[in-house]
């Protein structure tokens, strides 16, 4: 469907400067623009790719200022990147959902399924087991017996909803990820490890997605709590009896040890590690490979390093760190010189 810039620029509230009839009917990078396309410009560093883009529509900020002509037609907005959120939004959301129960699926007589379901080949629901209106199960897409999935939810293939499990309204599931595994539980004997039983669940809040092969462990008893709007990445682990706050990000390769409680609108960046049966402040941000191992109680820190410090002290420690060497020598040289010294006042 075609859009003109015209109706792009009323739709995001910004102004149009140039050919206002443009249309464009795709989205491409300022980089990559082609006729039809439209693109974006958030960072100056980009900027030299709006004097050759081939794209029709760009979007720039409102302070933008060309240094040369340009030939596509401007919108200018408050936030480029934000408006074309908005726009990609728009377009998803335009796009046919898909409905019906394939013969290929499997849904067990006492399942409960809701209105405008889709049930691609292989999915397979269990017993007892609920599917809100409008969510899509895609191929081998698995909800156990008596879990419960929201509506307007998306399970990708090969996601798993574990047994009693929960999953609130418009969830995504990626290809791989797994609510309600068992919590890694195990009792050291004199034979080795015996298993300890998780009989706890695990709660997807409302508008919680989880990326590919992302894990939320079932509780050993209880619930592992995911809580309202919060996102995580690809190959992330969430061990029992964990608490995810609110709209908190979790990054790639973050690791939760068990019965952490981490609080809303943190941001947890790739290959943190959080120990286990400790807190975390609201809007915390750890910065990449973090290790927490202690409670942080302060709300609105940047934290870096393992143990995790004051992002500006750890970047202070690092400059040393580099200089150890060097300085390592120097120390040596100063031991023989005061040792020299301490000789030659004992010889007075």
């Amino acid at each position: 469907m075609d859009f003109t810039a015209l109706q792009i620029a009323e739709y995001l509230h910004g102004t149009v400067e140039g050919d206002a009839t443009a249309q464009v009917n795709t989205f491409a990078k300022i980089e990559e623009g082609a006729s039809g396309a439209l693109s974006f410009l958030s960072d100056s560093k980009y900027e030299p790719y709006i004097y050759e883009t081939l794209s029709s529509v760009v979007l720039v900020p409102n302070t933008f200022q060309p240094a040369q002509p340009v030939k596509p037609t401007l919108i200018r907005v408050e936030n480029p990147r934000e408006a074309l959120g908005r726009l990609l939004m728009l377009y998803e959301s335009m796009k046919p959902k898909r409905k019906g129960i394939d013969p290929l699926a499997y849904v067990a007589p006492t399942a409960k399924i809701g209105e405008d379901v889709y049930l691609a080949p292989f999915a397979a629901v269990g017993d007892g087991a609920v599917i809100g209106d409008g969510t899509e199960l895609h191929p081998h897409a698995t909800v156990g017996a008596n879990a419960k999935v929201g509506s307007d939810c998306i399970l990708y293939a090969n996601s798993t909803v574990y047994h009693d499990c929960q999953v609130g309204d418009r969830c995504i599931l990626h290809a791989g990820s797994v609510v309600g595994a068992d919590g890694f539980g195990f009792a050291p004997t004199e034979d080795g490890y015996e298993k300890i039983p998780q009989i706890g669940i695990a709660i997807l809040e409302d508008d919680v997605e989880l990326g590919a092969n992302a894990c939320v462990d079932r509780a050993t008893m209880g619930a592992t709590i995911v809580r309202r709007g919060a996102k995580i990445d690809n190959l992330v682990q969430v061990a029992h009896n964990v608490e995810v706050g609110s709209h908190t990000v979790l990054c790639a390769q973050v690791g939760i040890a068990g019965s952490a409680k981490i609080g809303e609108w943190c941001t947890f960046t790739g290959q943190v590690g959080v120990a286990g049966h400790i807190t975390v402040a609201e809007h915390t941000i750890l910065g990449a490979q973090t290790g927490a191992a202690g409670s942080i109680r302060k709300p609105g820190q940047t934290l870096l390093g393992s143990p995790a410090i004051d992002a500006k002290m750890f970047a202070r420690s690092s400059a040393v760190f580099k200089s150890l060497p060097e300085m390592a020598v120097q120390l040596r040289q100063l031991q023989k010189e005061v040792e020299a010294l301490k000789k030659e006042l004992s010889k007075d």
